[in-house]
């Protein structure tokens, strides 16, 4: 099986102000660290349940956050920007399942670690098909136009139910419980990476059992 992993770094572990997840703040380097450790975690899960091939997507800020020379070295890593699919780069037909690691809530979201879709500057909402919808769902569109599902999640609390409540039973690692836009209980990294790997590693098994749900496609014209 081929799995692709589509990162982002909001929803990395311990993550709570916009300075740990921006190259400019000192904070930076030891949060791409965590998010390289994540990242990993889902790796292992993968693989142990039987992936042969696992594809990275680095999808935040400017796609260079993850450590290459501390990647897992089972798999490959997209890396840079832009890139054709941006966040989703390495989708196509050939994939059999996406898993989203250190995805955020939708802008505007209670109790949620840096809510946002995109730029919270910018954007306010994004709807597709009168569908309010974040990051995470224009993803999955993205995935569902190469008739792929989304099978695993992890992130705070909020964006892992937002990501049920739009595609389903995806198999979810809450990493954190969010108490506002800038705090959260955060467990410690050994224990999210632990949850993290044995998430991806049912979502594995599960897509190998055919118990996942239906790829993320919407009616056309999109809207």
């Amino acid at each position: 099986m081929k799995i692709l992993i589509a990162t982002d770094m909001e929803g990395i572990t311990g993550v709570t102000t916009w300075e740990q997840v921006t190259p400019t703040h000192a904070e930076y380097a030891r949060f791409r660290k965590l998010m390289t450790q994540d990242v990993n975690a889902a790796i292992r899960g993968a693989c142990d349940a039987g992936a042969d091939e696992v594809i990275v997507a680095d999808g935040h800020w400017n796609g260079s956050n993850i450590l290459i020379e501390e990647l897992d070295p089972r798999a490959r890593l997209n890396s840079g920007s832009p890139s054709p699919f941006s966040m989703m780069q390495g989708i196509d037909e050939t994939i059999d399942g996406v898993m989203f690691v250190g995805y955020h809530a939708r802008n505007g979201s209670p109790n949620a670690v840096l809510d946002h879709t995109w730029s919270s500057k910018t954007v306010a909402n994004v709807w597709l098909n009168d569908i309010l919808t974040g990051e995470y769902g224009l993803n999955a569109a993205v995935a569902g136009h190469f008739g792929v599902p989304v099978i695993m999640v992890s992130g705070d609390q909020t964006a892992c139910a937002q990501v049920i409540e739009l595609l389903g039973d995806v198999e979810t690692a809450v990493v954190k419980q969010a108490s506002g836009r800038f705090a959260a209980e955060c467990l410690a990294p050994q224990v999210t990476q632990e949850t993290i790997c044995l998430s991806a590693e049912r979502a594995v098994e599960r897509l190998a059992e055919g118990n996942v749900p239906d790829p993320f496609v919407l009616d056309t014209p999109i809207t």
